[in-house]
């Protein structure tokens, strides 16, 4: 594997691990979405707001699957 690639799925792990948690914290959706967006954000990945729904609801069906 190429050392790149290792790194994006480090980062692209991260994300994941860190929206998975914010996800399942006892908050309103709408403050989980906005710090997952300022999460984003401050690894360099900008979305737009109907990108990051689909985002968040495909994270959500993932957990739904494995609960």
């Amino acid at each position: 594997m190429k050392p790149l690639h290792v790194i994006l799925a480090v980062i692209g792990g991260a994300v994941a691990g860190a929206a998975i948690g914010l996800l399942t914290a006892p908050e309103k959706g709408e403050d989980t979405r906005e710090k997952i967006l300022k999460l984003l954000k401050d690894k360099g990945i900008c979305l737009k707001k109907d990108k990051m729904e689909e985002l968040v609801d495909e994270i959500e069906d993932q957990i739904e699957k494995h609960i």
